[in-house]
């Protein structure tokens, strides 16, 4: 059954606004609700069910080209961290969140997960608005 993750997929090959990077793994792309500056997503080309599908080395590659993202996210956007999240229960396809946080974040949210935010009131990505962060991402991830 194809998934939002299976679009996202579909959207990167074609060239899509949000695509990052094609890396080893699959694709870097800017999440759809930007609710912290510079929120993107790793997804696999090919989709698989979980991270457990795939084989060992496969395994390794995602999980490196994870690193390799928040790495790059981390410098573009001088967050106080990143925080990586790998669930698949919503869309049950791999995927991993990559958020960054900041130290001027409310005091209420700082210490709580990116869910806690209201996504519905988050700008949702466009170029316009979020092209400038996004290259700023892709730059940093060919300098690793």
């Amino acid at each position: 059954m194809p998934t939002a993750i299976h679009k996202l997929v579909e959207d990167a090959r074609a060239g899509g606004p949000c695509v990052i990077a094609r890396m080893a793994s699959g694709w870097a792309v800017m999440g759809q609700k930007q609710v912290l500056p510079g929120y993107c997503l790793l997804v696999p080309d090919p989709v698989v069910p979980d991270l457990n599908a795939l084989a060992p080395y496969a395994r390794d590659r995602f999980m490196c080209d994870l690193g390799r993202l928040g790495e790059a996210v981390l410098r573009a956007t001088n967050a106080v961290r990143i925080n990586y999240a790998i669930f698949g229960n919503l869309e049950p396809a791999l995927h991993a969140h990559v958020h960054p946080r900041y130290a001027d974040e409310p005091v209420e949210l700082r210490t709580q997960n990116p869910w806690a935010y209201d996504w519905s009131a988050a700008p949702s990505f466009h170029p316009a608005l979020h092209g400038a962060l996004r290259d700023e991402i892709r730059a940093r991830l060919a300098g690793l």
